[in-house]
């Protein structure tokens, strides 16, 4: 078997195993952060700092949320992590951003973060900090989801199937799970512009 037939195997398997309920009970604190006014704050780091980039404008541009992501600014995000440290980079961020009750955060993250291994601390300060203002947690996680699961409001965990593979498999996946959110009846409020052009020709 070629590598490429065993990775695309391994694709549909996860697909078969995720929680379409997790799925659903994210859509709903989505629903309820447009309904209430609040804000969603996209958290991510390495391929994930890219996907919540992405993310961002299709949850403002299809969903109508007001949505950012810290690690979209560039010159912030180094001068904190130059002058402050990188761990405390998102919730000083989060902070300067007046976290409040009527926010959310969605966590992009392979594995979530641990607390006794100090493994992405920078997730759980800003759990943390969500935690204590009465903001709501949403989480695309992979592995057994880390901190970020046991602490989520609402959450999907990306299945492991294969141990080489927990990193491309998440990452790939926190595309496809946010691609169901903004398509879902519930949140979409624009089209997107190819579906609404069809019968023209390319």
């Amino acid at each position: 078997m070629s590598y490429s037939i065993q990775h695309l195997k391994e694709t549909a398997e996860i697909v078969s195993k995720i929680n379409p309920d997790d799925c659903e009970k994210c859509v709903k604190e989505l629903v309820g952060i447009r309904t209430r006014g609040g804000r969603l704050f996209i958290l991510g780091v390495g391929g994930s700092a890219a996907n919540a980039s992405h993310a961002v404008n299709d949850f403002r541009k299809i969903a109508g949320l007001e949505v950012y992501a810290p690690t979209d600014n560039v010159s912030e995000l180094t001068a904190r992590t130059n002058d402050d440290g990188w761990a405390s980079v998102f919730v000083e961020w989060l902070r300067g951003s007046r976290l409040n009750s009527k926010d959310a955060l969605l966590i992009l993250s392979v594995g979530g973060g641990n607390l006794e291994k100090n493994v992405s601390p920078g997730f759980i300060s800003a759990i943390q900090l969500a935690k204590q203002v009465g903001a709501r947690v949403i989480g695309i996680v992979g592995k057994d989801g880390g901190y970020t699961a046991t602490q989520a409001d609402a959450c999907v965990i990306v299945p492991t199937v294969n141990a080489n593979n927990v990193t491309p498999h998440s990452e790939a996946f926190q595309a496809v799970i946010w691609h169901l959110w903004v398509s879902h009846p519930d949140i979409k409020v624009n089209q997107t512009k190819w579906e609404s052009v069809v019968g023209t020709k390319p």
